[in-house]
């Protein structure tokens, strides 16, 4: 009977790190062997939306994410499921009037509205989904904070998935990761002028996943000791200084030094893990074309473990960055509006560019526009 399903519904957004999480100190736990900060994009553009059910009528488990049946036996999902059962259970504990929601099978139903596994850490906006969702429908007094040591589990990133704006995730130093957690650096509202660009290189499925890429890293790369235990760290205080402060410049250079740093050392690991290609560092040269017509930094790229460029600049720059970039990648699915764009400036980069462009026009398969968003937001619009 459907008055026996239970539910609840929310989406979560994506993030994307600036401060980069590589590398793990506890794999099962997914403990990081450094701390890592992301801007949270906005939902409008980028989101998961998943609806959380349970019912004494469900005889199993069951996740189907984009219409699609997924194993739900892997220990990331079990151990989501499992701490969040057990604080639900606590809660009819203490009130046996409440429904025993706790031994009941979970149905999970999500959607993505963007390419999955195409290095636009879906991961991370599906298990914050998934968490948060779950949290709502066992109507848990956990902060996100709280939530972030469960999301935590099942994709690293996703801890910075449960809130909005500027987010730090603190690698701890516990073994049972209690203190490795998420917290706010900064709402969105604090900086609201930030905007993203995503060149969307390619929608294949990466070669090397990210959890294989980090042990390899760890086990093998020579930069990563230094990177984890002395840039990552300097970086940190630097990163929320900037934002604090609005610094636009001191947050681009960090930005992209760090993707080089992060990317150096997946080189550096053996044997070399290259997720950049041709047209990632195509889109590399037409930001320094950019920064060099604007006479300053007004454009900063970032690199995931995939090669989709993403570019931050500040709104009051978008006629120079977005500008450029739609002119150097062509009309592509993606742009929003009339062409905005500084032609004095634009031109120059045209002019500086290249060959970059003719790469960026044939590499480049959409773009993707956006800015800082909102954490999970709870929604009554039900996919169950």
């Amino acid at each position: 009977m459907a008055s026996e399903i239970h539910r609840a519904s929310t989406t979560a957004p994506v993030n994307i790190a600036v401060i980069k999480y590589w590398g793990k100190r506890d794999p099962k736990l997914n403990l990081p062997t450094n701390s890592s900060l992301s801007v949270t994009l906005s939902q409008s553009d980028l989101r998961t939306h998943t609806t959380a059910s349970c019912s004494p009528t469900y005889t199993h488990d069951e996740l189907i994410l984009n219409g699609s049946s997924q194993d739900v036996s892997g220990a990331r999902t079990q151990a989501c499921f499992r701490e969040l059962r057990t604080l639900r259970k606590q809660l009819e504990t203490t009130n046996p009037s409440l429904p025993a929601l706790s031994s009941m099978p979970l149905k999970i139903v999500s959607e993505n509205n963007f390419p999955t596994a195409a290095g636009l850490a879906s991961s991370a906006a599906g298990f914050a989904a998934l968490v948060r969702s779950i949290a709502n429908l066992y109507e848990l007094p956990a902060s996100p904070t709280e939530l972030s040591r469960i999301a935590r589990q099942g994709s690293g990133s996703a801890c910075r998935s449960l809130f909005g704006g500027y987010v730090g995730w603190e690698q701890g130093s516990q073994p049972d990761g209690s203190d490795s957690l998420a917290f706010e650096v900064a709402p969105a509202s604090h900086w609201p002028t930030m905007r993203a660009v995503i060149l969307v290189v390619s929608a294949a499925k990466k070669g090397v996943s990210s959890t294989t890429g980090m042990q390899t890293t760890v086990a093998t790369s020579s930069l990563f000791p230094v990177r984890a235990n002395d840039t990552v760290p300097r970086r940190m205080a630097e990163m929320q200084t900037a934002i604090q402060e609005r610094d636009f410049e001191s947050f681009a250079k960090l930005t992209m030094m760090d993707s080089n740093s992060f990317h150096a050392t997946c080189l550096d690991t053996w044997p070399p893990i290259f997720y950049l290609n041709d047209v990632s560092r195509a889109a590399i040269k037409a930001v320094e074309a950019i920064n060099h017509a604007a006479g300053k930094i007004v454009a900063a790229y970032t690199f995931d473990a995939g090669p989709n460029a993403v570019v931050y600049f500040e709104e009051e720059n978008e006629g120079i960055v977005a500008g450029a970039l739609r002119k150097l990648v062509g009309e592509k699915e993606g742009w929003k509006g009339e062409a905005k764009s500084d032609d004095a400036v634009v031109e120059k980069v045209v002019k500086e560019a290249g060959v970059v462009q003719e790469l960026l026009r044939e590499g480049v398969s959409r773009v993707i526009c956006t800015g800082v968003g909102e954490g999970p937001v709870k929604t009554d619009e039900h996919l169950v």
